[in-house]
């Protein structure tokens, strides 16, 4: 079973999200916070991280860098989320390491193709 952690601050997102992941056969681990996100992904080593750009203790963009520095979590891909639309804020979120980008409200199928397509699945 893959697993992917879902760092998400919104109850509402991170419900709809775990609930469709894990009816799609994912293990779902859940931070929600950037600190705890970035704990969580060095304990569980998940398959791929949904990573909320908008967090608190610690944002997504410097949980990200994070991530990215720690040789044993910096092969992981990271999808950042965001309500934040604009091509600048796409960039920003490539530059700090995201390996992808989708925006909220989240579509589903478009999502779900970013995560089959970053863990190689048909």
């Amino acid at each position: 079973m893959r697993k992917i952690l879902l760092v998400e601050d919104n109850e509402m997102n991170r419900d709809m999200l775990s609930r469709r992941l894990m009816r799609k056969g994912y293990e779902v681990i859940i931070a929600v916070d950037g600190q705890e996100g970035v704990e969580a992904a060095k304990h569980e080593l998940p398959d791929l991280i949904l990573m909320d750009l908008s967090l608190p203790v610690l944002d997504g963009w410097d949980a990200t860098r994070q991530l990215k520095a720690w040789p044993q979590t910096k092969h992981i891909p990271i999808i950042a989320l965001t309500a934040h639309a604009m091509a600048s804020d796409r960039e920003t979120a490539l530059a700090a390491g995201c390996d992808d980008f989708d925006t909220k409200p989240v579509e589903w199928s478009r999502l779900l193709e970013k995560l089959q397509h970053h863990l190689k699945e048909e």
